[in-house]
């Protein structure tokens, strides 16, 4: 199916889809495509708050880019990929019977599917600025990435189905 078509899906039954996903013969380019692909729209989404800013503050559009896209594209996957192993490891404290990849996979999944809310949330920085609305659409997005990761990983094997 297309990734778009999943994550729709994922937003009504995040388990199906995760099930799914890990149906699939394992495979860290999959895992890998997934990260990035988050990565690459959360940087996106983050250009209005960025032209709001640079804007307000005189500051250089292009520079405060670049320090996203490092940022955003080349050391968050880092850091999503060192989060996957703290799960995995107390997955495997607390009796789970999932792998590395599916904690991975789960992870990094909730994050691409979660990332819709990410774009909303960088349209009403760019266009309303911080204030209610602006928490409110980070809560949400907050809430839908925790209920997607917990769901892909109680399907990855974290606890009983």
């Amino acid at each position: 199916m297309p990734v778009t078509t999943d994550i729709a899906a994922t937003y009504r039954r995040p388990r199906a889809v995760m099930r799914r996903l890990l149906a699939m013969p394992p495979h860290e380019g999959r895992a890998l495509a997934i990260v990035m692909a988050g990565c690459v729209v959360v940087f996106i989404g983050q250009w209005p708050r960025l032209a709001r800013e640079a804007h307000l503050s005189g500051q250089e559009l292009n520079m405060l880019l670049g320090g996203a896209l490092l940022a955003w594209v080349f050391m968050m996957p880092l850091v999503l990929y060192a989060l996957a192993f703290f799960s995995h490891l107390i997955q495997r404290v607390f009796g789970g019977a999932g792998g590395g990849y599916s904690s991975r996979l789960a992870l990094f999944w909730a994050f691409l599917a979660s990332s819709p809310l990410i774009l909303l949330h960088g349209l009403v920085a760019g266009f309303i600025g911080p204030g209610p609305g602006l928490q409110l659409v980070g809560l949400v997005w907050i809430a839908v990435f925790l209920w997607f990761w917990l769901s892909n990983l109680r399907e990855a094997g974290w606890g009983t189905s």
